[in-house]
């Protein structure tokens, strides 16, 4: 089953138009990546999926459903949950409020028990539930964020740029804890600078440039695509990425 489809997608900021007609589908259970240079609209297709940002034209599509006209609020309660670029964690709450917040749409009942799955994915978190999310490091940031997300139990997570400004030693952390949701069957649609360490852990995936979808296939095809190589991997890419068992 297709859970999100796009189709034909214009998003403008004023007269200047950031997508221009991108078509994309993510499959149920699949996570899908999405390659691009800064400025090429990854981060707008995100903000668009999430409600965040209303289309110009073209449509969105959850389960079947439009979803372009949509607000953010109705979004997170159809099942979509955006770990957003650079964090943005409320600093002056706890991480234990932060995470009560990201469970605000869910039945009280149903809240601990989601609060009990994220602190034993990061454990971390459990021993700084009462640490002010702003006095946390950048790496706990993240897990921060992506705990938040999860609390709202989604059925299609985003991921803007989860590695974004962090060492070696936490990415290879965060990508542990994104094989943990992929095994437990989430959908994903995952933007992420370090290309070759996402399209080893996708299926399949895009790539966008100038607004536009220029290339898709699945994750091996783009792999192993010159194009690809030369633009997203590099040399300096191969020699840092962990290996999959890493990963």
């Amino acid at each position: 089953m297709r859970f999100l489809d796009i189709d034909n997608l214009d998003v403008r900021y004023g007269h200047i138009q950031a997508l221009k007609g991108v078509s994309l589908s993510v499959a149920e259970g699949e996570i899908v990546t999405l390659l691009g240079a800064n400025g090429a609209g990854k981060t707008t297709l995100m903000r668009s999926i999430s409600g965040l940002l209303r289309p110009h034209s073209g449509d969105l599509r959850f389960r079947g459903q439009s979803i372009a006209r949509l607000g953010a609020d109705s979004i997170v309660r159809l099942g979509i949950s955006q770990v957003p670029e650079g964090r943005r964690v409320f600093p002056t709450l706890t991480v234990s409020e932060n995470l009560m917040l990201g469970g605000y749409t869910r039945p009280p009942s149903e809240v601990a028990q989601s609060l009990a799955q994220v602190l034993l994915m990061f454990p971390r978190l459990q021993e700084r539930s009462r640490q002010f999310a702003g006095t946390l490091s950048g790496g706990e940031q993240q897990m921060l964020a992506i705990g938040r997300a999860l609390m709202a139990k989604p059925k299609l997570l985003l991921l803007d740029e989860p590695s974004l400004g962090l060492a070696p030693i936490i990415v290879r952390d965060i990508f542990r804890s994104l094989r943990q949701i992929r095994e437990q069957g989430m959908t994903v649609l995952l933007v992420e600078q370090n290309a070759r360490m996402a399209l080893k852990l996708a299926d399949r995936g895009y790539v966008l440039e100038t607004g536009r979808i220029m290339l898709e296939g699945s994750a091996q095809a783009l792999l192993q695509s010159p194009d690809v190589q030369a633009t997203y991997l590099g040399k300096e890419s191969a020699a840092a990425a962990p290996s999959p068992q890493a990963v």
